[in-house]
């Protein structure tokens, strides 16, 4: 894996979950911007992550946008996490057995 691209991947999951927290900065009308991040926030997810893990968490970004009082939980941020820490160490685990 590019180490660049890692974070790269790094640094846009960082910026699109703090667009998500623009509903806590303007209370009221921030719950409506969610309804055009949600769809967004998905479709963005599914083109930074390829396949299965990529559609699945783009289901849970769009859920998790659309819900009111969720938008705390950084989605995309915990999917790179996942993706390069988590998911490398279980490589690494299958390898070494």
């Amino acid at each position: 894996m590019n180490t660049e691209n890692k974070y790269t991947k790094l640094m846009l999951s960082l910026f699109f979950d703090a667009i998500g927290y623009v509903s806590f900065i303007i209370p009221g009308l921030g719950e409506f911007l969610d309804i055009a991040w949600a769809p967004a926030s998905a479709y963005i997810m599914t083109k930074m992550y390829k396949g299965n893990k990529g559609k699945i968490a783009a289901a849970v970004s769009f859920i998790e946008e659309a819900l009111p009082g969720l938008d705390v939980i950084p989605t995309f941020t915990l999917m790179w996490l996942y993706t390069y820490v988590l998911s490398s160490k279980e490589v690494k685990q299958t390898i070494e057995a």
